[in-house]
């Protein structure tokens, strides 16, 4: 790295002094050398700043420190002294509103964290959460500084309080670009939403090299902690594609979706689709059959503004989808249980799932639409010992502590204990709607017939004309379509064709909501 001559002359006049600006900022913009930029796109990676371009609007970006040096000594840090120290940091706008960002710069240090990059970031954290403003973390850094010792290392403790801080408060989002390991892989799971590129990002606390040494297993590094690793088994990232441009594309369009701090809501959006629009394909899009399976995502398409959503966590837990998108312009949050897989049954993975991404739309005050066709929690040992109990818990949670206007609709099964967790009035839904397929009940049929009337068929000359009797009795009194209605267990049965222009009332009704909640420090929620 090579820096102005230090021994050479000063500039005497302020024109010498503005040309010297410029070639410092120059030098600062252009990075350690060519070489570098050449090595990091022959990995199929941008440089920090090409990341920024993508990610912002053009020409709206500010740094900040950009001629930030480090005053480390030994090891030969004392000759090694780029500017930005290998962290941008600043801020810029997406569609026209302020976003915070920060970008590792691999060239430099490999993008490792020393004393005074970890206080660039610190600075911009801050300024985020005192502006009320997104940030955007752009990781691509081999961890802590090693030439720098336990400074640099104590630099992510005063990253990760901050994470926390800003929980809530501000949307923060962690795009993984490159390695994150150790410690450094907490900052990203302390924010709302991970993206990662495939091949390029892997994160993990310990290595291959390490996982090899201590267990014996041999294993890459995308194997251990590539992006579909943790899109698809482990839930750590929320969204995984083929390249940044892609990614960076998604995470603007996600930040289109969000509001820009805890005390406002989401931006609206003009719509052109009818909010009275009937979608009579409804109708035939799912079965009365509650055996039959469907794909949940076509109901999602017909009910939301021009069949638009983004889905989050889409290739983990796949039995629920979690999703955003917009009704009448207005952003909202969409939790549905997914009748193609394991039936929509809640799981360990699907409450999890579920609840923190409810609690994110609470946080940011995204009302929730609840989609119910679901069957029950999945049986099992391995559910149970598992913790399901713990884990379905946290779901109820963050249902029972949400004060957005929250909205629950029963397309067909809703059974137990499971229809009580996904919202249902009893828990402090606002509104509960179902369809004329519903079937609302403590199990189905076949197994409360199987109960209630044991011994009638074990005595019967026919065990099996009379189960099927009794399951059809059971129907009749318990499980028609009206049941919960007349029992103002739901507000009303509508005809699914309206489901749009219904909801779309309702939440121009429930806007206005205010709940007070109890004088408390915080909760204290199942883990």
């Amino acid at each position: 790295m090579t820096v102005l001559d230090e021994t050479a002359d000063e500039p005497t006049d302020a024109r010498g002094r503005v040309a010297e600006l410029h070639a410092l900022r120059e030098q600062a913009r252009r990075g350690p050398s060519d070489r570098a930029t050449e090595a990091q796109h022959a990995k199929g990676k941008l440089t920090a700043r090409e990341r920024i371009e993508l990610l912002l609007d053009a020409g709206s970006f500010r740094e900040v420190e950009q001629l930030r040096r480090h005053r480390a000594s030994g090891f030969g840090l004392e000759s090694r002294k780029p500017y930005t120290d290998g962290v941008i940091t600043g801020w810029g706008a997406v569609e026209g509103r302020t976003v915070f960002v920060y970008a590792h710069d691999f060239r430099i240090f490999g993008g490792a964290l020393g004393e005074a990059h970890a206080t660039k970031i610190h600075k911009i954290m801050d300024m985020a959460i005192a502006a009320g403003a997104p940030l955007v973390s752009l990781n691509d850094g081999a961890g802590a500084r090693i030439q720098e010792g336990v400074s640099a290392l104590a630099g992510y403790g005063g990253i990760f309080q901050r994470n926390t801080r800003a929980s809530g408060v501000i949307p923060q989002i962690s795009v993984m670009l490159g390695p994150c390991a150790g410690g450094a892989a907490y900052s990203p799971a302390l924010t709302d939403f991970v993206f990662m590129v495939r091949e390029t990002s892997q994160m993990f606390i310990t290595g291959p090299d390490v996982v090899k040494a201590v267990t014996g297993e041999d294993i890459t590094q995308n194997g251990l902690g590539g992006a579909d690793v943790h899109a698809e088994t482990s839930g750590v990232a929320h969204f995984a594609y083929d390249d940044e441009e892609t990614c960076i594309a998604e995470v603007r369009y996600l930040l289109s979706m969000l509001p820009q701090n805890n005390r406002e809501n989401p931006p609206q959006a003009p719509s052109e689709d009818p909010a009275d629009r009937r979608s009579d394909v409804l109708l035939d899009l799912v079965p009365a059959d509650g055996n039959r399976p469907y794909d949940m995502h076509k109901v999602i398409e017909e009910i939301v503004d021009d069949g638009d959503y983004l889905e989050i966590h889409e290739r983990w837990a796949r039995n629920i989808i979690c999703a955003l998108g917009r009704l009448d312009g207005q952003v909202v949050g969409i939790v549905a249980n997914q009748p193609q897989s394991l039936a929509g049954v809640l799981d360990i993975e699907a409450s999890e799932k579920a609840a923190r991404f409810v609690q994110m739309c609470d946080a940011f005050n995204i009302p929730i639409v609840t989609l119910l066709d679901v069957p029950g929690f999945l049986p099992g040992v391995d559910q149970e010992h598992g913790g399901i109990i713990r884990h379905g818990a946290k779901l109820l949670y963050a249902y029972c502590n949400a004060t957005v206007p929250r909205i629950s609709l029963i397309l067909r099964k809703a059974y137990g204990g499971a229809y009580i967790v996904m919202d249902s009035q009893s828990i402090g839904a606002d509104l509960t709607y179902a369809w004329p397929t519903n079937e609302i009940a403590v199990m189905g049929a076949e197994g409360a017939a199987n109960v209630i009337f044991r011994r009638q068929i074990a005595d019967a000359e026919d065990p099996e004309a009379m189960r099927a009797r009794m399951v059809k009795e059971y129907k009749a009194e318990l499980m028609h379509p009206y049941y919960a209605a007349e029992r103002g267990l739901v507000d009303d049965v509508i005809d699914p064709a309206e489901t749009r222009e219904v909801l779309i009332r309702s939440l121009a009704m429930l806007r206005t909501k205010h709940a007070d909640l109890p004088s408390r420090k915080h909760g204290n929620p199942p883990q």
